[in-house]
């Protein structure tokens, strides 16, 4: 099907009346969702310069940093798959070439096109894992079908996370809001760059985080700090069949989000970059916000996550069985608003 250059990056393009989404060949990246009356795409672009995964190697782009995140930051943007890791991989996964988040956010992917329908595909020869995604746009829907098959003879416990991410200028420091249905809630344990203001490991009712000061902050607001980092995890209302985030930006009037089965994705996992990492390519100017909805809540290595087991009573992993395929569906809307909705109820697209 034909190619499209997007900041630099091979992708595809799928528009209608209401939209235009942007697919990057590499790595499958949901890269931009334009709202094209109101000119907005919330999805986060990084202020560095993006680069194909397959040209990326450490010793000639050290403007990447060299580490296992590098060569998943040349080539990230916007929505970018995590599986079947979401964290950072062991020392010795990462001297095997595992990059942060596994294979999936860097891999080569297939496109074809249907008269309906946008097929991207991709295979994971580690994890021994294929992979499926079906995209249509359905006026300012996007729906989006996944299928993880598991090519092995046994069964394996996988971290599956959309890792959605929000940016300027759709992200504005205290203002953009977020609504989700959260309940049981947990800090990161450990320290979370240099600029953590959230109390490690400490467990809370969302939305408000406890601080290492002594005071809570509403996660449902962006920072309005001058410089801060966090990482929090959020199980989503049991008694609800369908989880769902809202993002508003009182500025553009632009409201976008995201609506799932919660018995697929049961954890909601906010991470907060604004200008606490300043190594490269961070470099202390990045203003960003992950959305991140999945099987497994905290950012961790595969074997913390097999550790960890459950959290509040909930699974930490998704089991895929030998010689098994497994499909999910959700979808994403973008279009705007007077407002930010509270529930699906309350939620109105046009």
């Amino acid at each position: 099907m034909p190619e499209t250059r997007y900041r630099n990056r091979r992708g595809v393009q799928n528009e209608n009346e209401s939209l235009r989404l942007t697919v990057l060949a590499e790595g499958g990246h949901l890269a931009e969702l334009l709202h094209k009356a109101a000119g907005v795409n919330p999805l986060w672009t990084p202020p560095w310069p993006s680069i194909e995964p397959s040209t990326y190697l450490r010793a000639r782009h050290p403007e990447y940093g060299s580490n296992a995140e590098s060569k998943l930051l040349a080539g990230i943007m916007g929505h970018n798959l995590c599986l079947d890791l979401f964290g950072g991989p062991s020392a010795e996964e990462e001297a095997a070439g595992i990059t942060v988040h596994g294979e999936a956010p860097v891999a080569p992917f297939r496109m074809t096109e249907t008269p309906d329908e946008l097929i991207t595909t991709a295979d994971l020869p580690a994890a021994q894992l294929r992979f499926e995604r079906r995209i249509r746009l359905d006026g300012p829907w996007v729906r989006i079908s996944e299928t993880v098959e598991n090519l092995s003879r046994l069964d394996r416990p996988v971290a599956w996370t959309e890792h959605v991410t929000i940016g300027p200028p759709f992200l504005e420091k205290g203002f953009t809001q977020l609504r989700t249905p959260g309940t049981r809630s947990k800090v990161i344990e450990g320290p979370f760059g240099d600029a953590g203001y959230m109390q490690p490991g400490a467990e809370f009712d969302w939305p408000l985080v406890p601080r290492m000061d002594g005071g809570t902050t509403d996660l449902r607001v962006c920072t309005n700090a001058q410089v801060s980092g966090g990482f929090t995890a959020h199980l989503m209302d049991p008694r609800q069949e369908r989880a769902f985030f809202f993002a508003w930006s009182p500025g553009t009037k632009v409201l976008f989000g995201y609506i799932w089965s919660r018995a697929d994705f049961p954890w909601l996992s906010l991470w907060e970059e604004n200008g606490s990492r300043t190594q490269p390519p961070w470099n202390g100017k990045t203003l960003t916000r992950g959305i991140e909805i999945g099987t497994t809540p905290m950012a961790e290595t595969r074997r913390q996550m097999i550790d960890r087991g459950k959290l509040f009573g909930t699974p930490c992993y998704r089991w895929i069985p030998a010689k098994t395929a497994v499909r999910l569906e959700y979808s994403a809307f973008l279009t705007t608003a007077d407002g930010i909705p509270e529930t699906l109820e309350e939620l109105r697209v046009r």
